[in-house]
């Protein structure tokens, strides 16, 4: 293979359709028991997937109302089902608008050691009101601020990854020579945000650094993913949108004097999945009913896009004026554009665009070889490099993909029988960075 197929799951509690919990069998508590996180983290190891991976926004976030949401705290959970697992990967998303630089490196780099090299972090930078209110602030920090706190938070935690060069750790007992200090270097940092010293107390990853993702679609976004991520997680709903972002991608990467050929487009994507395609429709149906008319996949789909469903004609095609924007406040401006330039492209109404996506990404319902199907397609093209999962349903959503797609992959020859490596640069296919030091002497990222 040229490079390798990857997916990682992303573990939405009950699963990524907000009718999730409502289906028979579930336990409504669920999204805060560690059990069942374990079990969908065994299942993708089971399948020989690259990581799980787990969103966070520091806030009672949504209508609690309606259903589940994201609540413990990623790092403490990852750890969990890390020392549970053996082989797959455990992806921590950290916000850098709401932490320090040294805690979180120091947190991220503890877990990639707990793991045995096994860590990634997901870097965001968070607007959302009710988090701003949790740490002190009145109102979100603004766009342009959030990105350069990001800049500088992203360098500075790498420089601290690299505090100790691969060999500072001699652990010499018969000459009682512990580490070489003239290979542990101080961050001595000073910037716009964050004054910091170091070193950092924790050597060097088992895997080089943590594997550093990036999670934003705006141009900021971008840019910071061209020059820092290793891979991407953005919502791409169509082939034409995976084109244009690989190039964008790429442009911003040589930016930095990278390839971007080397940084893993992973979009979000939603199977839902069943035996014939009337089955898969029928648990569609099944979600759809899960949920108040108001909140189901149209009632959604308009406001990502700012409009009131209850007087917006779901049939009609969308007009220029509908796709007009501003993008509402309380959605990231990725969800909204992704919307917005496939509606324009395909003419689409909101009834189009809702049998498209669930939760703001890419979904398709159908069979396994349909599922089986679209990725081989995808990936053949060069368009990703793989996808982030976010299954219908938790744990089903996710058995029912590696029981029934992930054997016909292998079929194929697109995807492997199993883990080749130990860590999760080993399975994303990533090289091992050198330290910073190491390259440019003490020069900074």
């Amino acid at each position: 293979m040229p490079r390798p197929l990857s997916f990682l799951v992303n573990i939405t509690g009950a699963g990524n359709h907000p009718g999730a919990w409502t289906l028979p069998g579930r336990a409504p508590d669920a999204y805060i028991d560690p059990e069942h996180h374990l079990r969908v983290a065994r299942t993708a190891e089971r399948g020989a997937l690259d990581g799980v991976f787990l969103a966070d926004i520091p806030a009672l976030h949504g209508d609690i109302g309606q259903g589940p949401g994201q609540a413990l705290e990623p790092s403490m959970l990852l750890t969990y089902l890390a020392a549970a697992t053996e082989r797959v990967g455990v992806v921590f998303t950290g916000s850098t608008t709401f932490n320090e630089p040294y805690n979180l490196a120091r947190r991220v780099l503890s877990l990639d050691h707990a793991s045995g090299g096994r860590a990634g972090w997901n870097a965001v930078a968070t607007f959302f009101p009710e988090a701003a209110r949790n740490f002190g602030l009145d109102a979100p920090l603004d766009h342009d601020t959030r990105y350069r706190r990001a800049e500088e938070f992203i360098g500075l935690v790498h420089r601290l990854w690299d505090s100790w060069e691969g060999d500072a750790l001699i652990a010499d007992t018969v000459g009682a020579r512990f580490a070489d200090p003239d290979r542990i270097h101080a961050a001595d940092h000073t910037g716009e945000f964050f004054d910091v010293a170091g070193p950092l107390n924790v050597p060097r990853s088992p895997q080089g650094r943590p594997v550093t993702l990036q999670a934003g679609a705006s141009s900021q976004g971008l840019a910071l993913a061209g020059r820092f991520a290793e891979a991407v997680y953005t919502p791409l709903l169509d082939a034409e949108a995976a084109r244009g972002y690989r190039a964008r991608l790429a442009e911003q990467a040589h930016r930095y004097g990278r390839d971007g050929s080397g940084i893993r487009l992973l979009p979000g994507l939603t199977p839902v999945i069943g035996s014939t395609e009337a089955e898969a429709r029928t648990r569609f149906a099944t979600l759809e009913a899960g949920v108040r008319e108001d909140a189901r996949q149209i009632g959604r789909v308009a406001r990502t896009l700012g409009l009131d469903p209850a007087i917006t004609d779901p049939e009609a095609p969308l007009t220029a004026a509908q796709l007009a924007g501003p993008p509402p406040g309380r959605l990231p401006t990725g969800f909204f554009r992704a919307h917005v330039e496939i509606a324009r492209r395909e003419g689409l109404s909101l009834a189009g665009l809702a049998a498209r996506t669930i939760g703001g990404h890419r979904s398709v319902v159908g069979t396994p070889e349909r599922i089986a199907d679209d990725i081989t397609t995808w990936w053949s093209a060069g368009l990703v490099d793989g996808f982030t999962l976010l299954p219908d349903a938790l744990p089903d959503g996710l058995e029912v993909f590696v029981d029934h797609v992930v054997p016909i992959l292998r079929a194929r020859g697109v995807f492997r029988h199993g883990y080749t490596g130990t860590n999760l640069r080993d399975h994303l296919g990533l090289p091992v960075p050198a330290s910073s030091y190491e390259q440019k002497g003490a020069a900074a990222l």
